[in-house]
């Protein structure tokens, strides 16, 4: 059905086709070639935002506007290829956040999941649903649809974080609702540290039952996760397309972290080169230790920390590292897997 020739065009067909275009008809004969293809084509394209470029200019938007009057000072991370679609990938949003000493972002829910990655300062807090949490670099810190959130900074140095969010498959469905919060902050219901307390070190509540498809844990330290690949280093070989690569995910069912939005971790040893590797899952990268290139279709970008990716749907990508190297990633392969969409090719591309 897919490579199916394209008919040929008459005049008698043309008046036929502008004659049915006044009753919002078209047919689907001249249009069904480019959406239905052969295998995936996208307008995303690979690209790169060095921090040391992007840096200066969030400082300066934070003298030029405050939190308290942004809602969220945020720099969007626009894929060159979706210019004014708010995007980085097609079912993605990337921006990056700056919180200043003595700030607070204020109280809202929305219907969008987001994550937060910690990529600079040290000890300023977000608060979910009535629980503080207090960020570090490279800790993964989850905001599920519709919770009360808020973020506060009362330490003496700029938080910066990489905020990633569903927007565009929310906008798709339709689907979105917000509403701002009655205070800046919200009430702190519990003590920092309870979601932990109840939901890590393989242990649940006696008779939770899980309520929504998010995980229960909402910040994921990123003194465990690279702990966890320090070991995993030491105890197996890489893999030849990932190096140490881990997913994030729930305590309570092992599935994805998130329900739209797959997180993951890789440790690439040093000097390692990966094999090239394609998924339909278009992916944003984050660097958080060492530096290398990357590989991306026919672009190479170099990286160092803090530096982020994106690499898009079905595009070679094939890394390597410097010394060693760590990276964060994220994209929308839940969703792809539970629709049966999701397919990889390893090597040999």
């Amino acid at each position: 059905m897919a490579t199916e020739r394209t008919a040929a065009h008459t005049p008698e067909r043309e008046a036929f086709y502008e004659r049915i275009s006044v009753g919002n008809l078209a047919p689907l004969w001249e249009r069904l070639h480019a959406l239905v293809t052969p295998q995936p084509v996208t307008p995303v394209q690979p690209a790169i935002w060095h921090y040391r470029n992007v840096r200066p200019h969030l400082m300066h938007a934070g003298e030029l506007i405050s939190a308290e009057e942004a809602t969220r000072r945020v720099l969007i991370l626009e894929n060159p290829g979706l210019k004014g679609q708010t995007s980085i990938t097609h079912s993605l949003f990337a921006g990056l956040q700056l919180i200043l000493p003595g700030e607070v972002a204020p109280a809202h829910r929305h219907s969008q999941s987001a994550l937060r990655f910690i990529i600079e300062g040290d000890g300023a807090y977000t608060a979910v649903d009535g629980e503080r949490t207090t960020m570090h670099p490279g800790d993964f810190v989850i905001t599920p649809s519709w919770t009360w959130h808020d973020h506060g900074n009362e330490s003496q140095q700029p938080m910066v974080w990489l905020d990633g969010l569903d927007i565009p498959i929310v906008r798709l469905l339709d689907a979105s609702f917000a509403e701002p919060g009655d205070t800046a902050s919200q009430a702190i219901t519990r003590p920092e540290g309870d979601n932990a307390a109840r939901f890590t070190n393989n242990l649940l509540p006696v008779d939770w039952k899980p309520m929504v498809k998010t995980s229960p844990v909402f910040n994921y330290p990123y003194a465990r996760s690279r702990a966890s690949l320090e070991v995993l280093s030491r105890s197996e070989d890489p893999d030849a397309c990932h190096g140490h690569k881990l997913r994030y995910v729930s305590p309570a069912t092992g599935d994805f972290a998130m329900p739209t939005i797959g997180a993951f971790i890789q440790l690439l040893p040093d000097g390692f080169a990966t094999r090239p590797y394609r998924s339909t899952d278009a992916t944003v990268f984050v660097v958080v230790e060492g530096s290398g290139q990357t590989w991306v279709g026919d672009q190479v970008f170099g990286w160092e920390p803090h530096d982020i990716f994106v690499v898009p749907s079905w595009t070679s990508v094939s890394h390597q590292a410097a010394g060693e190297a760590i990276l964060f990633s994220y994209s929308d392969r839940p969703v792809q897997e539970k629709l049966g969409l999701w397919r990889e090719q390893r090597g040999n591309i």
